[in-house]
């Protein structure tokens, strides 16, 4: 039996890429496809194929109007969470891949989820190599104290940090030793210089960059006495890399309850 998809987000990047790849699939099948402005469409028209008889809708809530397992959303930072919030009351499993909710969103979401009985997926990326990215930093920083975040976007990037360097800082924050840098709020001159603190339990210091010509990328400076090691993952220009991790995701969350953070606990 197929899984069946709504794609919100659909004109995007990474929407489009996820229309063609879900009408590909011999196990999935593409029930809605939600994108404001290109309402009325046919969603394979929209992705660059064959009409797939699937009418483009402007709100999630039109699309939650037709039976489906599984929301996928690669929407805006500023409507996530109310998605999500709207899939689980729908009955529906969520798959996050955007960026920009913190750590108090995603503990309503797991709350709702467990209450609803059913499955979340969120990462900040989706691609393999950011989530090795992941899994070698955190096994660094059982070793190396001093451990600081870059993360590069484009200019026209809204969210600062991206959801690939807030999601490691707080998974690095939790398992690291303290550093031996200065505190922020011993400082003098331009605190804010020194990035974005992320605190829980043990602070990990973010730095943003945005600019023209960078796509996504995001690395983890390790510093001890007379050595260093930079773990850095660097996004393409092609979306393929972040479609095959959501479509595990969406193969997999209907096996689970509550929030999943990160592609790396589907990997294995």
């Amino acid at each position: 039996m197929s899984v069946r998809i709504v794609v919100s987000g659909a004109s995007g990047w990474v929407g489009r890429a996820l229309v063609r790849a879900v009408a590909g699939a011999a196990d999935l099948e593409l029930t809605g496809a939600v994108a404001r402005a290109q309402a009325g469409a046919d969603a394979g028209t929209l992705a660059g194929l064959a009409p797939l008889g699937v009418p483009v809708v402007a709100t999630l809530a039109e699309a939650l109007a037709v039976p489906s397992d599984v929301v996928i959303d690669y929407t805006r930072p500023a409507v996530v969470a109310g998605h999500v919030r709207m899939a689980l009351e729908a009955g529906r499993h969520v798959v996050v891949g955007t960026s920009g909710l913190g750590s108090a969103d995603y503990a309503q979401i797991d709350a709702l989820a467990r209450e609803r009985g059913l499955g979340v997926v969120a990462a900040g990326n989706f691609s393999i190599t950011a989530t090795l990215l992941k899994r070698f930093a955190l096994e660094a920083a059982r070793h190396v104290a001093d451990v600081e975040i870059i993360d590069y976007a484009s200019a026209k990037k809204p969210d600062t940090p991206s959801g690939t360097g807030r999601e490691l800082a707080e998974a690095l924050s939790a398992v690291r030793r303290p550093g031996t840098s200065l505190p922020v709020g011993d400082l003098s001159g331009l605190p804010a210089t020194r990035g974005a603190t992320v605190a829980e339990p043990t602070p990990i210091q973010v730095h943003s960059v945005r600019m023209p010509s960078y796509v996504l990328a995001c690395e983890a400076i390790f510093a001890a006495e007379d050595e260093r090691l930079v773990i850095r993952h660097d996004a393409g220009s092609s979306p393929s890399p972040y479609v095959a991790g959501t479509l595990l995701a969406a193969r997999r969350v209907i096996e689970r309850v509550g929030l999943t953070r990160g592609l790396d606990a589907l990997i294995d």
